[in-house]
């Protein structure tokens, strides 16, 4: 791995003046130029996968495959003319739209309900103008199908079934449609228009057609910024994903998924979620997880693997309240030929330097032993790292093969959890590369960054909030507010990049990633 420094940001917290309210695929490009202003020269985005109605998480998907159709920029759509968009909204929708982007919060289910409105005239068009008459257009989108069809079948069979039963997951649909019966199935086996669920299943296709295509175009743009895309994918898929009604054998749905106990929690964590079923998963040879790193690979220059040591052993408990969890599987030597096994699996379907693994937490020796036999690197969290006399360690003496960062999505951003951190833990951080206590604010946050820079890893990574001077945190684990999953910039990126203030701060940070070897200035 090349020695460079990275930004989180999650995609829908992307803001340009044109935006719908929500980051969308093709301000992906602008996000990077912002970036690579502050020298740095990838970007790491959440997952981008297709979310109910009502869920923010993007980790609660409804595919490990689908990209959720709220992040498709609409004027980039050939059949969504200025025209055609100014019709579908009216006067009642442009105020609704103006009002979404000025919010400094995403509301997702009024973007994805404008969008949506926009979106299915766009897919009128296609049907009158394309499909009717098997034009080159409509030949792309079959051949995409074709291409895709191992989960696009699936997955755009279930959302318009899940559409037309209000939003209600598999598991509580008539007996043919939740079991799959031959003559559900050929609605997406052998798409057409007739006008009912065929015409729905046609439309779902499209629009992962249409966000897949404008994802390649964004990739290929920051591929020529020089600017690598990092993408996060998640453990498993929720109980009623598209991906347990169409493989329903590969998971355990009579368990739930979780954490076993610590000290914040005597019985566990039960997450609600279904957990894998090695046993079948392995008559097929890890198939869909196979299938999803290389979906990845596809999407992402590089990814993390979220919850890695799930891969080695799942903590599951029954439903009823006196379950008792336990490890699956249970013995040690069990859990390591399992993970390794696994994580195998994925490299070899993603392509080896493409995969990164989220290892926080407490995690088993075992674990990162066998990390670092597949050379695969994890993540140091410098407030987290300290020997067991809770001295930090110093991030110089890193292994190179790992990731060095503030925070994550789930803490505060530095520039915030620097204010809550004990005063002897302030201390003892600043020590180690002589910081000052008493700097100004600002002068305090790039000596921070640094120092993160400084360290042995090749890659670091920065959150947005940090490169601007924000305080906003991203996500509360176990809390479900409005504040979760929905900061946005403060201001679009073109805002950003005329403030002479952000522009300075960019600059310094950019100077810092120069003088820590992780940015090479081009040449002029």
């Amino acid at each position: 791995m090349a020695r460079l420094s990275g930004v989180t940001i999650p995609l829908f917290s992307v803001r340009t003046r044109a935006d719908w309210g929500i980051g969308q695929i093709t301000d992906l490009p602008a996000a990077a130029r912002l970036f690579l202003r502050a020298g740095q020269r990838l970007v790491q985005v959440l997952p981008a996968h297709e979310l109910a109605e009502g869920e923010t998480s993007p980790y609660g998907a409804l595919s490990a495959f689908a990209l959720d159709p709220i992040y498709i920029t609409v004027e980039a759509v050939s059949e969504a003319d200025a025209d055609l968009v100014a019709r579908e909204l009216g006067n009642e929708g442009r105020a609704e739209l103006e009002r979404l982007r000025r919010s400094p919060a995403v509301d997702y289910s009024a973007v994805r309900r404008l969008k949506r409105r926009v979106l299915r005239a766009a897919f009128a068009r296609f049907r009158e103008r394309e499909l009717a008459n098997d034009t080159p257009r409509a030949k792309e989108l079959l051949a995409f199908v074709e291409r895709e069809g191992a989960w696009l079948r699936d997955h755009a069979l279930y959302a318009a079934l899940r559409a037309s039963h209000s939003g209600y997951g598999w598991s509580t649909w008539p007996a043919h449609e939740r079991d799959r019966a031959p003559e559900v199935l050929a609605f997406a086996t052998s798409p057409r228009d007739d006008g009912g669920l065929g015409t729905q299943v046609l439309e779902e296709m499209y629009l992962q057609w249409l966000a897949h295509e404008q994802w390649r175009v964004a990739r290929a743009a920051l591929k020529g910024e020089g600017v690598s895309l990092m993408g996060d994918m998640p453990f498993i898929v929720g109980g009623e994903s598209a991906d347990v009604w169409a493989h329903r054998d590969q998971f355990q749905t009579d368990v739930s998924l979780g954490a076993p106990p610590d000290d914040f929690s005597a019985d566990g964590q039960s997450w609600g979620l279904p957990a894998y079923r090695w046993s079948t998963m392995d008559q097929d040879d890890l198939g869909f997880l196979r299938a999803r790193a290389a979906h990845s690979a596809e999407l992402f220059d590089r990814f993390r693997i979220d919850h890695v040591v799930g891969f080695f052993r799942q903590w599951v408990k029954g439903h009823s309240p006196d379950a008792r969890g336990c490890f699956d599987p249970q013995a040690e030597r069990d859990q390591c030929a399992r993970g390794e096994k696994v994580l195998r699996a994925m490299i070899e379907a993603a392509g080896r330097g493409s995969v990164i693994a989220e290892d926080l937490g407490v995690i088993p020796p075992f674990v990162r032993e066998t990390m670092t036999r597949l050379e695969l690197p994890g993540y140091k969290v410098l407030p987290w790292e300290r020997d067991e006399h809770f001295i930090p360690r110093d991030p110089r003496a890193f292994p190179e093969l790992s990731v060095a960062t503030w925070s994550t999505h789930d803490t505060l951003p530095i520039t915030q959890w620097w204010y809550e951190l004990a005063d002897w833990e302030r201390e003892r951080l600043a020590k180690l590369d002589g910081i000052p206590l008493d700097l100004p604010e600002g002068e305090r946050e790039l000596a921070l960054v640094r120092l993160l820079f400084s360290s042995r890893s090749d890659l670091t990574l920065l959150l947005a909030q940090e490169v601007i001077g924000d305080k906003t945190r991203i996500n509360l684990p176990g809390t479900v507010t409005s504040q979760n999953w929905t900061w946005r910039l403060d201001r679009p990126i073109e805002d950003l990049l005329e403030d002479p203030a952000m522009t300075a701060r960019l600059d310094a940070i950019r100077r810092l990633a120069v003088a820590t070897n992780r940015f090479e200035e081009p040449a002029v």
